[in-house]
């Protein structure tokens, strides 16, 4: 066992040196009251992050080498009452992976958002299993909702839990959006009845065929954090819905050349000790 939390430490400190590698210093959080610095396509920072537990009641972390699990009080607050009202609903413990670094911007891997620790990804495999030992978090796969040519969902991995964990996380307070495949909102359009007030938070997006990616409004007082729109009114199963399945047949682009350090909002540079 210290054998194993050793490797696994040791896969932390790749991973912190991977964003190092490629963006800049990553330093220990910033001390002091929370201050949230951009966000959305422009990037962003934070300050005053704090961290998310290993596990909880209804919730762990995993691929701790790969993922960061830094946030806002209000993300991390509202990731543990999602844990809890998805015990309390009966379902099996979250899996949660990326956050933000510890003080936010830019990370490795493709993401350009959790840049301000409003932002946490949740998988969707909500096939029933217990809290997970150190070597399982770290090495589990997540199963994919959707067919390999996203047009819609796999259905043996469909079932009333996702469903149940999407609305829970769509109503839950501090929420501003979710995002997912195009096909799982798909599936969420044809077959939920009653009160569907609460699909207007599911907003479909590129890849999110495994996880949910939940983004959390900006908390009172921080005035510089960059607000989103809130989501157009009606439940989003329209024609909007069928331009992503039309983009499947549009041609891809040729690779282009790396894309260069993105900028970021003024003040963070200081805050993440970057050079601009």
């Amino acid at each position: 066992m210290i054998l194993i939390r050793l490797l696994l430490f040791g896969l932390v400190l790749l991973s912190a040196r991977a964003a190092e590698a490629q963006y800049g210093p990553v330093g220990p959080p910033a001390p002091g009251p929370l201050h949230i610095i951009g966000g959305g396509a422009n990037g962003g920072c934070i300050a005053g992050a704090v961290g998310m537990p290993a596990r909880g009641d209804g919730f762990q972390t995993i691929h701790s080498s790969l993922s960061h699990f830094w946030g806002a009080p209000v993300t991390i607050q509202g990731i543990a009452t999602l844990g809890r009202e998805a015990h309390a609903n009966g379902l099996p413990p979250l899996l949660v992976e990326d956050i933000s670094l510890p003080r936010g911007g830019p990370m490795p891997g493709g993401h350009a958002s959790h840049q301000v620790g409003l932002d946490v990804d949740v998988a969707l495999d909500m096939r029933m299993r217990g809290y997970l030992n150190d070597e399982q978090r770290e090495s589990i796969r997540i199963a994919s909702l959707v067919r390999p040519d996203y047009r819609d969902i796999d259905p043996p991995m469909w079932s009333e839990p996702v469903v149940r964990l999407l609305w829970l996380a769509a109503t839950l307070p501090g929420v501003d959006r979710l995002l997912v495949n195009a096909a799982i909102k798909q599936q969420l359009c044809r077959t939920v009845t009653g009160d569907r007030s609460w699909l207007r938070f599911i907003r479909p997006w590129y890849g999110h065929a495994a996880h949910m990616h939940i983004e959390f409004k900006c908390p009172p007082g921080q005035a510089d954090c960059v607000v989103r729109a809130p989501p157009p009114a009606g439940d989003g199963c329209d024609a909007s819905l069928q331009w992503w399945f039309d983009q499947l047949n549009a041609p891809k682009p040729p690779p282009g050349p790396p894309k260069p350090r993105p900028r970021l909002p003024e003040a963070c540079y200081a805050l993440l000790g970057w050079a601009k």
